[in-house]
């Protein structure tokens, strides 16, 4: 049974903490990536999500990072799974969307 509460890290070192899910699926907790393109120092961003709460216990989930040291927004989307032994792995994907000056400067915004 996968539970999201706690402290995550993945491969490239950033480290995401979720606080208690309600019983709604609802949480909220702090995002601190190990890797950035903007130019002023990573700071600790807020982030904010929900959990498909399910039986079988491995969850589709999505959370939304305001970063805090960036004019940029990502949003993550994945599924909690529980392998033999107890591990629990957090497999996901992502968007980020940067500011741009121009309508014309669209198409750049989002990785």
């Amino acid at each position: 049974q996968c539970d999201l509460t706690g402290w995550w890290e993945n491969d490239l070192g950033s480290k995401m903490y979720v606080s208690a899910v309600d019983s709604q699926g609802n949480f909220t907790g702090e995002y601190h990536t190990a890797v950035s393109s903007a130019e002023k120092p990573i700071k600790l961003s807020p982030l904010v999500g929900t959990q498909h709460l399910d039986e079988d216990g491995q969850c589709t989930f999505g959370f939304t990072v305001n970063w805090s040291f960036s004019d940029s927004t990502a949003v993550f989307v994945g599924q909690c799974f529980a392998e033999d032994g107890g591990k629990e792995v957090l497999q996901t994907s992502w968007l980020l969307r940067e500011k741009v000056d121009s309508l014309p400067d669209d198409w750049k915004a989002t990785r």
